[in-house]
């Protein structure tokens, strides 16, 4: 199963955004935002509902703990 950085990796990439811009999107250092991606840092709580959101998935989509992407 994918991981969390996987997962925001594919999702951006479906929505054609770069890292810069994702990292704009949530205000946050550009550094910050590849080191979700680069698995070296992980979100906090606020910032996982946040990607979440934006991404219209579910938490545990995003996570990496389902492959239904469909909230509840």
């Amino acid at each position: 199963m994918a991981e969390l950085c996987d997962r925001l990796k594919l999702l951006r990439n479906e929505r054609r955004l770069k890292q810069r811009e994702m990292a704009e999107q949530f205000d946050l250092a550009l550094n910050s935002y590849q080191a979700y991606e680069y698995a070296t840092r992980t979100p906090d709580l606020k910032g996982l509902i946040a990607f979440a959101d934006f991404f219209d998935v579910s938490l545990d989509y995003l996570v990496g703990r389902s492959d239904n992407r469909e909230r509840r």
